[in-house]
């Protein structure tokens, strides 16, 4: 009967907890009624703890990022990855610090 019980409570929790992301899915609605101007709209807690601290962070992982690139010039000049090595240690932190809006979640400039 405790065998029971116990697998009963797992599958309860379980089930509970898989319905969890699905009611936590919040639909953000433009208030124009125009689906041209859906851009975010973050809260204010949002812009406040972008600004305090994921911009510095983020500046100074720009910052690492380019003293790590000079030290591994070499190895990936060898490598023959100088760009992708630049790209994901400098341009991506310094996109995501100088050219995404405060508070917004992905980057705003998208340059194909």
């Amino acid at each position: 009967m405790n065998l029971f019980r116990t697998s009963a409570a797992v599958l309860a929790l379980t089930s509970g907890l898989m319905a969890l992301p699905t009611q936590a899915e919040v639909v953000q609605q433009n208030t124009s009624g125009d689906p041209m101007y859906t851009a975010d709209a973050p809260p204010a807690y949002s812009m406040v703890g972008d600004l305090l601290i994921a911009r510095p962070l983020l500046i100074g992982a720009t910052v690492v990022g380019a003293g790590l690139f000079v030290v591994s010039l070499p190895f990936s000049a060898l490598g023959g990855n100088v760009g992708a090595a630049g790209k994901a240690l400098v341009v991506d932190p310094g996109k995501e610090a100088f050219v995404r809006c405060l508070g917004c979640t992905t980057s705003g400039y998208q340059k194909d």
